[in-house]
């Protein structure tokens, strides 16, 4: 079995060393999931922690998890997180010694390292001069490829002019690959396939790059089409001292933004392992690193690799890693950073089984990967074990807005072996409930199950390539779903009628029971709509004591009972269909939002929608012409004005949300009848931009 994650019990005794070798106190310069991770960790350490945080995080969990917390700005980053400036007046009032800047926002900012040791704040990450060697994609290539380590073909070079980079693409050929040289997560990341689409996608690049990294600067090089993203976990000390940690395979992507990832890398073989580890800490050795970094490769199925980039911070997905050496990284970052040498040497780091990652997103698959924003109407998670862990900023009730990554949980599962993670993942995610908005849950449940992805055959193509499996949407309604959201509405029904009987002058009248009585009628018909689709499905319910019901014709023997927990309704449900003798039992949760049923149970996952009979007619009224926003944000370009004639997939409106970019296209030929909105505005989901005729 694995070891138990260091810092997992916040009981733990506080260790002095770190107190005793200069941090009291320290600031978290960033938000969400890894805020609450730093602050778990520093607290097991006996450090105090000081959150920080803009407007539209004033009650978010990483705020709760530290000692203090101080308001930065308003919601945009810029105002806010990339604000270097408030964050150390906001270290200087509250006393902290360092500040940790987490992943994203500013953790690779240079002059915010330097700006932290102009004031006198120790920046818990590499020195400025690192990260201006190694934060620029362009810059790190040009060291790596000094040291003889190969790299991807491409422009790395200063000159950003635009007739420059696309004459550079002509000359690598295309695809190519458009990159911000100053960040990750796949913000300001385009393919262009074409010279034709090159301009367009370069400028959607940059925007995205300043938007996110306040750097437009961008690198361009061949785009390679099936490769597998192995990087390389590297660590090192103010003494001179640097080991790897082993490699983690991040091949499972979307919209070049990683979804799933695993340590071990599958098929990694000891002799790879140890050339890409030793290139990798020979990079980190030539620049004076200190602290956590990730060199990562673009390997092909051949077996020959690529030197991609170097983040010069700790990753999101470091918690496999953690899971397969039983290390606590961030705790490793904070010795680091008082002066302490290297907790272990490479000799003393080991694998200890298989490690999968899955990143649970507020999107939805079906639409594009498209950010979905509001407010978390029912959270569950799976519970923490040494098999199993979870990191999150959320929490039910908390709000998903526009202006950061769409990204709420992290679901780890660590095995003795591959299959054995894979199937624990499955098992983890089958646990995770989230209503109120969209999320792509089932699509990491799809994927974790498929046959791809469970031979270990990856490539960062994977789920393009096997779209129309993954990304079909249900053929039908679940019969098991409706016979569950029936039971449920019966089974609400009959508890409603009992907490009134209960308080009722005539506690035994009939008319306070959901049973063949239910007010003079032996049956109950319930329509439903699923998961937004046109048709609709009537369910006839007789709740006699054999419990039958119909669903539009075919009978069902259907019996359960009920209670209330954790703000759901559970379902213990015995069903067999037709004539058959048999019949499965299933727990099954079934969570009400308004007009809606989330239907949870084994290898179920459901959206019902309640219709009254005959009240629905007239729903599905076209408005042709009118292109709506496919979720909330703010418009960046708008290409046409009224009276212009355009031609199919003509690019009208970009919207970013979430720091990411959408384009709204013409679905057909025609002319603009109207524009309602101009760039730098703000619009709501479903707000009309263009009108087309």
């Amino acid at each position: 079995m694995a070891t138990p994650l260091p810092g997992a019990h916040d009981d733990a005794v506080p260790n002095e060393d770190v107190v005793a070798a200069g941090f009291s106190k320290i600031l978290i310069a960033n938000r969400g999931e890894i805020a609450c991770r730093i602050a778990r960790t520093a607290r097991r350490l006996g450090v105090r922690t000081v959150a920080v945080y803009s407007d539209a995080d004033a009650e978010a969990l990483h705020v709760a998890a530290c000692d203090e917390a101080y308001r930065l700005g308003p919601a945009p980053p810029r105002e806010s997180y990339l604000n270097g400036d408030a964050i150390l007046g906001i270290a200087k009032r509250a006393g902290a010694q360092a500040v940790h800047p987490g992943y994203g926002f500013l953790s690779e900012n240079e002059a915010f390292a330097q700006a932290c040791a102009d004031a006198g704040v120790v920046f818990i990450g590499p020195p400025p001069q690192a990260i201006a060697a190694m934060g620029s994609k362009s810059a790190a290539k040009s060291i790596m490829a000094r040291a003889g380590v190969p790299v991807v073909p491409g422009y790395h070079g200063d000159d950003q002019d635009a007739a420059l980079l696309a004459r550079e693409a002509a000359r690598i050929g295309f695809p190519v690959l458009i990159k911000a040289t100053a960040g990750g997560g796949g913000k300001g990341m385009k393919i262009a396939h074409g010279a034709g689409e090159f301009a367009s996608a370069l400028a959607s690049a940059q925007r995205e790059a300043k938007a996110s990294f306040g750097n437009e600067r961008v690198l361009v090089e061949r785009y390679l089409s099936t490769p597998r993203h192995i990087e390389i976990q590297v660590f090192a000390d103010t003494r001179g001292n640097a080991v790897h940690l082993f490699e983690r395979d991040c091949s499972v992507q979307r919209r070049h933004q990683k979804v799933l990832e695993e340590a071990p890398a599958p098929g990694m073989d000891e002799a790879r392992r140890q050339a890409m580890g030793e290139a990798a800490v020979a990079a980190a050795k030539a620049i004076g690193y200190v602290g956590a970094g990730t060199a990562e490769f673009i390997a092909e199925q051949d077996g020959s690799f690529y030197f991609m980039e170097m983040n010069t911070r700790l990753q999101v997905e470091h918690p496999v890693t953690e899971m397969i050496t039983g290390l606590d990284l961030v705790e490793w970052q904070l010795r680091v950073a008082t002066g302490e040498p290297l907790p272990r040497m490479q000799q003393s780091v080991a694998i200890n089984g298989h490690a999968i990652e899955a990143r649970v997103y507020a999107e939805d698959p079906q639409r594009g990967f498209l950010p979905s924003i509001g407010r978390i109407a029912h959270w569950r998670m799976p519970a923490e074990s040494s098999r199993v862990r979870v990191d999150t900023g959320f929490r039910e009730g908390d709000e998903v807005t526009p202006y950061y990554d769409p990204m709420l949980a992290k679901v780890i599962a660590w095995g003795e072996d591959r299959e054995r993670a894979r199937s624990q993942l499955a098992l983890a995610l089958h646990e995770c409930e989230v209503t109120g908005l969209t999320t792509n849950i089932a699509l990491l449940e799809r994927i974790v199950s498929h046959a791809a992805f469970a031979s270990g055959r990856l490539h960062t193509g994977l789920i393009d390539a096997h779209r129309d499996e993954l990304l079909a949407p249900p053929a039908a309604a679940p019969a098991d779903a409706l016979i569950a959201a029936a039971l449920a509405e019966h089974a609400a029904l009959d508890m409603s009628y009992r907490e009134a009987a209960a308080v009722s002058a005539d506690p035994y009248s009939p008319w306070q029971a959901a049973d063949a009585w239910w007010n003079g009628t032996s049956t109950h018909r319930l329509m439903f709509e699923f998961d937004d689709m046109t048709g609709t499905h009537v369910v006839t319910l007789s709740p006699r004591t054999d419990g039958w019901l119909a669903i539009e014709g075919e009978a069902f023997a259907a019996d359960a009972r009920a209670e209330r927990r954790d703000g759901a309704l559970w379902i213990e449900q015995r069903a067999a269909r037709g004539n058959a003798t048999g019949a499965h039992t299933a727990l099954v949760r079934v969570v009400r939002e308004g007009d809606v049923r989330h239907v949870f149970g084994p290898g179920m996952r459901a959206r019902l929608v309640v219709r009254e009979l005959l009240a629905h007619a007239g729903d599905d009224v076209e408005h042709r012409g009118h292109l709506a926003a496919p979720m909330s944000g703010t418009v960046v370009a708008v290409m046409v004005k009224a009276g212009d004639s355009v031609e199919k997939g003509a690019a009208l409106v970009v919207l970013e949300a979430m720091k990411m970019e959408h384009t709204i296209v013409a679905p057909a030929a025609g002319r603009v009848a109207a524009v309602h909105y101009a760039a730098g505005d703000r619009v709501a989901e479903g707000a009309d931009l263009v009108d087309l005729e």
